[in-house]
């Protein structure tokens, strides 16, 4: 195989390019050919060869291969020039919905490793592609992690044109473009990248469009292998690509102005830019009324300091500030850790590393029985080891309100991100107390003001409210949806007026 010319040209001989093929795929089992006689006369020799279990065969048989051996007349297109046959059998002899012209071998190639079925011709040099598409999908269904209480209950599967025809289903717009394209030397993936073209802002697409095209890569088989190599900043431990696997919240970035990238076999489809904000907003908030989406958007930033520096608050005041409890609750913490062997930090740390085991475990089993360990898990090893003496129960208290809250996030990722950066903040309270996690913050604070998602700041509109003071009002609060009539300002669109949310 390595001395054959994948770029070469289809051979007028029939037999030269069976060869070819068979020498190409040689030691593979599932790949079929077929070699027909077609016509009245049965003059014109044709090879068919496909993926078996990629296709859809009983299509191609009624649809193409019927219609070349009972149908073609040679005879009406006997004086055609051979360069030619291939257009009028395409036209007159088959009744696939989509064909296409081939001229390569490697286009041949990589037609038939998608799923679909080629069709070549003696004394032809082109090649004619039969759409016959059809390996097993899941259907579509609600997705597991982004359930909501008010919504749409379908999601997105593994097959990317199930995908867009979601997106499109909710988008009946001409504007809303897709654009296809494959990453991946060896899994040759489809990408598509979708946007409204009089909406999208360009200094974005084309940041997006030539990331994806600059990829080098043997093979993306999922998502997140795309998000790694297209964001800003690689080794920020905030993610910078938003990905999601409902459709509803892809068509409303996409209204948004934003870009939406599909990929194949992954049911996440990613979103850029991602702001702060974007990780903190839920699509159930612009489906409940307004003033109780308000309430828990607010309840979601109450939780966001919860689950980053509350551990790290216990270790700091009771190691190093007992003086800032009042007199009682000082007297107790101090009368709790008496017969407690380890210090503070060292039970903060222990209780954290305890929660993201039972959180672990309970991912990788089956759902009930999951949510079972977690449950008995959690209460089980709190009280035992309040009982054993090796912690407090003010510890497990903490502990306890920071794993609930980190539950209030709805982004898994930005979620994940929280989680390890609180372990940072444990370390630094125990080594400088609350200067420690001040030092903490104020990294944070430069860390996320300095970082952007394809080009557009991290933090805004927090970082430019001069300049995009009207996009404040959908951050932390959310307005009625009467009132939601502008594009976002931070994506500097044209036209920023807007009838959907």
């Amino acid at each position: 195989m390595k001395d054959i010319d994948l770029t070469q040209n289809i051979d007028l001989d029939l037999n030269k390019n069976e060869q070819i093929l068979r020498k190409i795929f040689e030691n593979t089992d599932d790949i079929v050919f077929r070699k027909l006689e077609g016509g009245i006369t049965k003059k014109l020799k044709m090879l068919l060869f496909y993926v078996d279990g990629m296709t859809t065969k009983e299509a191609i048989s009624e649809y193409a291969i019927e219609k070349l051996l009972m149908n073609l007349d040679l005879t009406k297109i006997r004086n055609t020039p051979n360069a030619q046959i291939h257009d009028e059998i395409a036209k007159s002899n088959i009744a696939v919905s989509e064909i296409q012209i081939l001229t390569t071998i490697q286009e041949c190639i990589d037609k038939v490793l998608s799923g679909e079925t080629v069709l070549l011709l003696e004394n032809c040099s082109k090649g004619i592609m039969l759409s016959s598409r059809g390996w097993p999908m899941r259907g579509v269904q609600e997705p597991s992690a982004e359930t909501l209480i008010r919504g749409a209950r379908d999601g997105f599967n593994e097959t990317m044109k199930v995908n867009i025809s979601l997106i499109r289903r909710r988008i009946r717009d001409p504007k809303l473009k897709v654009k296809y394209s494959q990453v991946g030397k060896r899994s040759k993936t489809d990408i598509a990248v979708m946007y409204i073209e009089d909406l999208v802002n360009n200094t974005v697409l084309e940041t997006v469009e030539k990331r994806i095209s600059n990829i080098e890569i043997d093979a993306v088989l999922e998502s997140s292998y795309i998000e790694e190599m297209i964001e800003d900043d690689s080794y920020s431990l905030f993610p910078q690509i938003e990905n999601t696997e409902r459709p509803d919240a892809a068509a409303s970035a996409l209204l948004e102005g934003r870009v939406v990238i599909a990929i194949d076999n992954t049911p996440s489809v990613l979103i850029a830019p991602a702001i702060f904000v974007s990780f903190m907003q839920s699509s159930e908030d612009y489906y409940e009324r307004w003033m109780p989406a308000c309430a828990t958007r607010i309840l979601r930033y109450i939780a966001l300091p919860i689950v980053m520096i509350l551990p790290a608050l216990y270790v700091a005041v009771t190691q190093y500030h007992p003086n800032l409890l009042p007199t009682q609750l000082a007297l107790y913490v101090a009368a709790s850790r008496a017969n407690v062997p380890f210090p503070p930090y060292f039970e903060a740390l222990l209780m954290e590393l305890v929660i993201e085991l039972v959180r672990e475990a309970s991912f990788r089993i089956t759902t009930p029985v999951g949510s079972t360990i977690g449950l008995v898990g959690g209460l089980v090893i709190g009280q035992s080891s309040v009982e054993a003496g090796l912690i407090t129960p003010l510890a497990v208290i903490v502990v306890a309100l920071t794993a609930i809250a980190s539950f209030t996030i709805p982004s898994y990722n930005f979620g994940a991100t929280l989680r390890l950066i609180r372990f940072g903040f444990i370390i630094l309270a125990a080594i400088f107390g609350l200067f420690g996690i001040s030092i903490g913050l104020s990294f944070l604070i430069i860390h996320l003001c300095t970082l952007k998602s394809c080009g557009v700041p991290y933090m805004t509109p927090f970082t430019s409210f001069v300049e995009n003071k009207r996009d404040l009002k959908d951050t932390i609060v959310r307005p009625r949806i009467s009132k939601m009539v502008r594009k976002p300002d931070y994506l500097h669109m044209e036209k920023k007026e807007r009838k959907n949310v």
